[in-house]
């Protein structure tokens, strides 16, 4: 098998995205949409990807990282103008040169396997990736001959009526021999409305030169959507959403109602999972068996263990055991490990705190910057009072602690293993084991008080 090169275009602003990012940074189903085109090239056998940078090319390498090399476009001056830019990493090499476009999310492995294979298999110097069109407007026809080999391909606005009726269309992903691509791309001229250098020409130049051009038809045309505007952006979230649902139903995972679902696509769920409606679950959360997840929850880079129920709450970037029951309406901020068989209750907020196995915080309270043992019983309305206005102190609660209703936990502060913190109790200093703290004014009550205000008529 003959030497594999990829280049994805990756330079345009995107003006009609109208937005500050980059238009190939925008994401679709919580991964940018070249970070897609690069996912699924790199797991073809290729020698080399070079990505062709230009508008935000620090912001695009930053995402994409070290594994792929990098060339500068510094001024759009078209496809063909980007593909140059890469001469000095692959011109004269002997292989096959895959190019696709960076705002293309939903193209698949597999789809470019084949194209590369039928280059090969045909013999051809160049060849397009089509697909055929329900409604072919705006895109440029595939003209074969006889044999099926490519004749030329023309644009909607220069084709005959004839040529109009031609469902095939360039999706604008090619296929080309190395060496004859770079030869003849440096042909290629600006002699256009638009003074850009188009990739196109490069298979009129081939044609001229007597090679052959071949075409592959991909049988999934939304596959080849560009993404050059917010509606399209919409467009491919609902297809790639769809596809990335039906691969974990079709692993085992339920899906209550699909069409109100939303998984990243790097999420991982395991068997026997039910997820509800208007669940989101992104950046690279692994959710274990037989959890239920919802309804109207989101999850964020969290890693969650078996058995556990997180209903109609929020958690990121933190750690969730097995038999956990969180919510409704929790709130588990990042750098939170919570252990197994852990109830976490309604309008309950943790952050950067540690609770132990068999604890519980059931309703309404704040456990910020805490260490929590095992079998701690925290009662309604408990806060760890972790913040001076200035730092942030950590609060220890050890094994088998009960916290009273109502108790301010002022950091930093340890309660041994065992104590009882009275209700509406304020603590300020450590507890120790085995002890009852009590930290409250003496109740009085003022007989005829009230009558003395005349608050009474």
């Amino acid at each position: 098998m003959s030497n594999r090169y990829a280049i994805i275009l990756a330079a345009g602003q995107g003006t009609r995205m109208k937005s500050k990012l980059y238009k190939v940074l925008h994401p679709v189903c919580g991964k940018p949409m070249v970070q897609h085109v690069v996912d699924q090239v790199q797991s073809l056998n290729i020698n080399e990807i070079v990505a062709i940078v230009g508008h935000g090319a620090e912001a695009v390498k930053a995402r994409l990282g070290e594994n792929i090399k990098y060339a500068l476009q510094p001024e759009q001056l078209g496809t063909a103008h980007a593909v140059l830019q890469s001469r000095d990493m692959l011109q004269g090499k002997e292989g096959v040169t895959l190019v696709v476009c960076g705002d293309t999310p939903l193209i698949k492995a597999e789809t470019m396997e084949q194209l590369i294979s039928h280059h090969e298999e045909t013999n051809a110097k160049a060849t397009i990736l089509t697909a055929i069109a329900e409604n072919p407007a705006g895109y440029g026809r595939i003209i074969r001959n006889e044999s099926g080999f490519v004749e030329k391909i023309v644009e909607h606005k220069d084709a005959t009526e004839e040529e109009r009726t031609i469902p095939e269309i360039n999706t604008g992903t090619y296929c080309f021999d190395n060496k004859a691509l770079f030869e003849a791309i440096q042909q290629v001229s600006n002699d256009n409305v638009q003074g850009e250098y188009y990739l196109p020409d490069v298979i009129e130049i081939l044609k001229n030169q007597g090679e052959a051009v071949s075409a592959y038809v991909t049988d999934s045309f939304e596959e080849t959507l560009g993404v050059n505007d917010r509606v399209a952006l919409a467009e491919a979230e609902r297809i790639m959403r769809k596809r990335i649902n039906e691969l974990h139903m079709r692993n085992g995972v339920t899906l209550i109602d699909p069409d109100n679902t939303y998984l990243g696509a790097d999420v991982t769920i395991g068997q026997d999972t039910v997820i509800l409606p208007g669940t989101t679950i992104t950046d690279g959360a692994v959710i274990g068996t037989e959890c239920i997840i919802g309804p109207n929850s989101e999850i964020s880079h969290c890693e969650i263990g078996d058995n556990t129920v997180i209903r109609q709450s929020a958690a990121f970037d933190s750690k969730i055991g097995s038999h956990v029951n969180i919510g409704p309406f929790a709130h588990i901020r990042p750098d939170s490990h919570i252990g197994d068989d852990v109830k976490i209750g309604n309008f309950v907020e943790i952050k950067k705190a540690v609770i132990g196995n068999g604890s519980k915080a059931s309703h309404l309270s704040y456990i910020g910057d805490a260490e929590v043992g095992e079998d701690v019983n925290i009662g309604c309305g408990s806060i760890t009072v972790n913040y001076d206005g200035k730092n942030k102190y950590l609060t220890k609660i050890e094994d088998g602690v009960f916290i009273g209703c109502n108790s301010n936990l002022v950091a930093p502060v340890t309660i041994g293993k065992g104590a009882y913190v009275a209700a509406g109790s304020t603590i300020t200093e450590d507890v120790p084991g085995d002890a009852l703290s009590i930290a409250r004014a003496r109740q009085v009550n003022k007989e005829n008080y009230v009558e003395q205000l005349n608050f009474k008529k």
